[in-house]
């Protein structure tokens, strides 16, 4: 992310998914991002880029986000960050937790078999929990409650058991289909849709416990895309070419010394033997005079592993032509996945990254940028994108462009594609209490979530216990003080009449209701807790018509905790939103 270390999790931003596989043969490090494309096609541009987006020079604001001149300056003179500035803009830039959030290697890699045979690839983690995002509103209110949300969403999963699973996935591309596509493979700024080229899943990884020691662990950890293994390599693909070397350059910087990889989180599994023989992090202690090669004093040991004995040997390529520096003619089609993208996403998900390129561009002070932005990078994109974006940042609509329509669809981009609706696993819910709650209903539907995998937490106006009105205490989890709305991902209330009139009476409580319904989350509430949804004034709920609330996500009954209630309400919390709350921005929350 970009943000300097200890800025918010929830800021809008990339997000690194770096896994390191200690296999046999040596170390793999994939270095991906939650986002399966970048910014620019070619490493050279990269420091320009972290120079855009980084806290501007002069008074070192904003930080940890793009919305600032700089940025939207070097945007809107770079075509080819179009796609990932539509990606960013999306769902995707807010991923509701680490656990939901899928992984990409953006570059393109070779697959090489035994026999020297190779094919291209590109890789995928896919949360098995599904994709889900955070709303905007949301995602700046978690920043203020609670800036390490995302981090501490995932080491509370792992300590509660429910551990995150991720498939490995992998779309795989003969070499003699590389020029089929309208596009090219070894462009980072694409992506090769699914219907033409399926993933196949080839492995699961399961994060099944927590760091013993954060800083030896993780702090510590040396990510390098150029940590392959035999049956792994390269491509020609210019950003990955750059990062072979950055990379490589950043943890020389970063550690101060050579002999990183021999920290023993950054250890590979199998024995490496090299002439760096001193050296700060020097950890083995190996005998002999001899560090260099070839020598005769040592008996020419250490010497290089040929293919022989397990050394490592790149793809044998041949290559014709001119050595330059230039991109392919098939590097400059910069808007058609872009519009490929704004095709695939559903009508919810189309006003979040209009209302995300309103907050952005509308932090742009210069006119000249917001209009650059709109006039010649959005209008390409899709011109009903750019009249909507245009409207709210101040700049006047653009004509539309004399372009084909570009009608292509890859629906896998939009978070809802991914989107789970049949588990309630691992999610949490806020159950708001006062003295005088009805025990039984609780009890209900705390059962009810226990046993769905999710994880139900008390909330009151403070600490310490709540009794029910036959008797029975409960312990607080969270008091107002230190919860909100935000960190949950639905709500129950249950009846009881001395306590819906002390909520009623509390603005925590009615204000957690509105934020909830605001941000499109399940709401529940059996028997007198009806009326507490009443007192919030929810528009376009009518708490005497339990029915017509069930669409919007708002789950009533008189009765009780009944199975009925059970069943509809287990449901709702697993389809997670109900953006078809259209009136929810007349909430006050």
């Amino acid at each position: 992310m970009v943000g300097s270390r200890g800025s918010s999790d929830t800021v809008r931003d990339v997000r690194g998914f770096a896994t390191k596989f200690y296999t046999d043969e040596g170390v793999f490090d994939l270095v991906a991002n939650n986002i399966p494309v970048f910014f620019i096609q070619d490493g050279n541009k990269f420091p320009d880029l972290v120079h855009a987006i980084k806290p501007e020079p002069h008074n070192e604001i904003p930080q940890a986000t793009a919305a600032h001149d700089t940025f939207w300056d070097f945007a809107s003179l770079m075509p080819e960050t179009a796609h990932m500035l539509m990606w960013l803009m999306s769902d995707r830039g807010i991923p509701r937790s680490f656990r939901m959030m899928e992984g990409f290697g953006v570059n393109t890699f070779r697959f090489v078999n035994a026999k020297g045979k190779a094919h291209f690839i590109k890789w995928h983690w896919k949360p098995v929990e599904g994709t889900a995002a955070l709303v905007w509103d949301e995602a700046q209110k978690l920043s203020g409650k609670d800036a390490d949300w995302l981090r501490r969403d995932l080491w509370d999963a792992i300590e509660d058991g429910h551990y995150p699973e991720f498939e490995l996935g992998v779309q795989i591309v003969k070499e003699k289909d590389e020029h089929k596509f309208d596009f090219d493979i070894l462009d980072a700024t694409k992506i090769i849709p699914e219907d033409e080229v399926p993933v196949s899943i080839i492995g699961k990884m399961v994060l099944n416990r927590n760091p013993d020691n954060f800083f030896a662990e993780t702090e510590q950890v040396a990510f390098h895309p150029g940590h392959v293994v035999p049956g792994i390599d390269f491509t020609n693909d210019p950003l990955l070419q750059g990062r072979l070397f950055s990379y490589l350059d950043t943890q020389l910087n970063r550690f101060g010394s050579a002999n990183f990889h021999e920290i023993p989180i950054n250890r590979p599994l199998a024995p490496v033997n090299n002439n760096q023989g001193a050296g700060f992090m020097r950890m083995g202690i190996r005998k002999g005079r001899t560090h260099y090669f070839p020598n005769s004093l040592g008996g020419g040991c250490p010497m290089m592993a040929g293919p022989e004995h397990g050394g490592f040997v790149h793809y044998m390529e041949k290559v014709d032509g001119q050595k330059v520096k230039r991109r392919s003619e098939s590097f400059k089609d910069h808007f058609s996945q872009a519009t490929m993208f704004w095709n695939s996403l559903s009508s919810d998900e189309k006003e979040h990254v209009v209302s995300a390129y309103h907050f952005e561009i509308g932090k742009v002070e210069t006119h000249a940028v917001r209009h650059r932005m709109v006039h010649e990078i959005l209008n390409y994109i899709d011109h009903d994108l750019a009249t909507m974006v245009a409207e709210g940042v101040g700049v006047e609509a653009p004509k539309k462009f004399a372009g084909k329509k570009n009608k292509k669809k890859a629906p896998e981009v939009g978070i809802e594609f991914r989107m789970r609706t049949d588990t309630i696993r691992s999610l949490r819910v806020a159950i708001a209490l006062a003295d005088g709650f009805d025990y039984e209903q609780y009890s209900a539907v705390k059962q009810m979530l226990e046993d769905g995998g999710a994880t139900p937490t008390v909330v009151s106006l403070f600490l310490g216990t709540m009794t029910s009105a036959s008797g029975e205490e409960v312990e607080v989890d969270k008091s107002h003080v230190t919860a909100a709305s935000v960190m949950f991902d639905a709500l129950y209330i249950p009846g009881g009449k001395a306590n819906v009139e002390a909520q009623s009476e509390l603005g925590d409580a009615l204000h957690f209701i509105q934020a909830m319904f605001k941000h499109a989350k399940p709401i529940g509430a059996t028997g007198e807790a009806i009326k507490l949804i009443d007192k919030a004034y929810l528009p376009g709920i009518d708490a005497g018509k339990p029915k017509a609330t069930k669409p919007l996500g708002v789950i009533l009954s008189e009765d009780g905790a009944k199975e009925s209630f059970l069943s509809d309400f287990k449901e709702a919390i697993a389809h997670k939103r109900f953006f078809k709350r259209k009136q929810s921005p007349m909430v006050p929350a």
